[in-house]
């Protein structure tokens, strides 16, 4: 369901109220239109915490560049709280083209993940991360399951692969040394039901994470 607000005191009231308890922390403004997002479900905050854990070994130990559960893109200098996105994960890589505002990063990840949630607008951020100059992006769906990598062609991302339970492709990363797939003999229990794993593999040597 969408609601729209035209009354601007009740718009403030709202997103006052949001940031007040914290749970604006997800929440967007795509060219001046605020956009509140639901709070990730248990299943959601487990696969960010777990993609965040692998790059971070992969990445910030190997000092290859910064790994962020979550940050604020934008393509503005100044004045970026009109036009910002949130993705679930963040690479930046130690020779970035983007730049840490503190508040946000000014262009995209080199490597950004979104995990997809029911109703949310994953698909139609694909346009702002490709003007921002993300370079790969990794969407994870969950009903049913995908993963789809997009790579940055100009400003635009291009769908690079796509890996199913049925059909468990291999996705290799040009951006970090690692490869993800699901693996549709291998199960993940969850309190609503298992779910396939989906297995990360690093491209310079035989280590493996499932999650």
């Amino acid at each position: 369901m969408v609601a729209v607000i035209h009354d601007p005191d009740l718009e403030q009231r709202l997103i006052a109220e949001r940031q007040a308890d914290g749970s604006d922390r997800f929440d967007e403004v795509w060219e001046g239109v605020y956009n509140m997002a639901p709070m990730p479900n248990d299943e959601q905050q487990q696969l960010v915490a777990e993609f965040t854990t692998i790059l971070t070994i992969v990445v910030k130990w190997q000092r290859l560049g910064v790994v962020l559960p979550g940050i604020n893109v934008s393509n503005r200098r100044s004045d970026w709280q009109r036009n910002f996105r949130c993705p679930d994960v963040a690479v930046f890589l130690k020779h970035t083209k983007s730049e840490n505002r503190g508040t946000h990063w000014l262009g995209g990840p080199d490597l950004a993940i979104e995990i997809v949630s029911e109703g949310d607008r994953t698909f139609e951020k694909l346009p702002f991360y490709g003007e921002i100059g993300t370079r790969e992006l990794l969407v994870v769906e969950r009903d049913p399951w995908r993963l789809r990598l997009y790579r940055l062609e100009g400003t635009h991302l291009v769908l690079a692969g796509e890996s199913t339970a049925m059909d468990p492709i291999s996705l290799m990363s040009e951006v970090v040394p690692l490869s993800f797939k699901f693996q549709s003999d291998v199960a993940v229990e969850q309190v609503d039901g298992d779910r396939p794993c989906i297995v990360i593999h690093s491209q310079e040597g035989s280590q493996q994470w499932t999650i």
